[in-house]
């Protein structure tokens, strides 16, 4: 196996063991990945990490001031609640997360920190202000309500070159958002991000009439990510109904961040419940 596939996987796994064509990464948190190498060939079987992004939180606190909710005791209950990680999107017009949200999140998360954001200088300051353990670029102008397409690592390719490495002298695990397109995959890879997170909105639009159809990009493009060597991650729009066929059917799927669908169905469910059910969709 080529030199710079291993050195792709070791920014996304921890303590390598070799065990003749078989590469055993053992992540903590029960994470964990397995390569299974034939030549230059190779399947990644994974845990998949369930991530809470709480923007949604944050929204329905700063509808009334105050501090209800308690962003912070959500995030750290969220976690006790069994979820792996924690995602924010802090946006230059603080609707939902604030700065200073981010820097109080850093001293309570104790799973994985997620930041989401554009990397203009103000954002760049902040990650390396807080050092997360990843931050997930996308490439959302201010003004934009959600995130609503990914990066195109063709055009970008310079740009996204120079600020992953930026990014990777502060220490921090990256991941472009990415549409499920094999060459954008590819390229994706040149610019030396750690992984990719696929933007799944078409995936959730036509999953209730043709799964199939629906989740056959993303099976191509995580196949992709796995010959170039990229961790993948995965979010917008999945939800309890169809989290666990793309959870089936997508191989190597590392993490899923998920927000806006899990607090909807808290309303209903309870937000401890919400999370547990959401981990059985991964866990089966």
């Amino acid at each position: 196996m080529p030199e710079w596939v291993l050195e792709r996987f070791k920014n996304n796994v921890q303590d390598k063991k070799t065990f003749g064509l078989h590469l055993v990464f053992e992540r903590e948190a029960k994470s964990f990945v397995v390569i299974l190498a034939s030549s230059y060939n190779f399947v990644m079987i994974s845990k998949t990490r369930l991530s809470v992004n709480i923007n949604k939180i944050a929204t329905l606190r700063n509808a009334r001031g105050g501090n209800v909710p308690d962003l912070l005791k959500v995030a750290a209950d969220i976690e006790r609640f069994g979820a792996e990680g924690i995602t924010v999107h802090p946006r230059p017009d603080e609707r939902h997360i604030r700065r200073k949200d981010v820097y109080a999140l850093k001293e309570i998360v104790k799973t994985e920190f997620n930041i989401e954001g554009y990397p203009s200088r103000d954002f760049l300051d902040l990650i390396r202000e807080i050092r997360p353990d990843q931050v997930t670029l996308v490439p959302d102008p201010p003004d934009v309500l959600t995130s609503n397409a990914g990066w195109d690592t063709e055009t970008n390719q310079s740009f996204l070159t120079d600020i992953v490495s930026e990014l990777k002298s502060f220490g921090v695990r990256t991941s472009l958002f990415l549409a499920p397109v094999e060459k954008l995959v590819e390229l994706a890879a040149g610019t030396g991000t750690d992984r990719i997170e696929l933007y799944t909105e078409n995936y959730a639009s036509e999953f209730p009439y043709h799964p199939g159809k629906a989740v056959d990009v993303y099976v191509h493009a995580s196949k992709a990510a796995a010959r170039v060597g990229l961790g993948l991650n995965a979010g917008h729009d999945l939800n309890l109904d169809n989290l666990r066929y793309f959870r089936t059917e997508v191989s190597g799927l590392l993490e899923v961040s998920i927000g806006h669908a899990l607090i909807s169905d808290a309303l209903y469910f309870g937000l401890e419940n919400t999370v547990q059910m959401y981990l059985r969709c991964l866990k089966s």
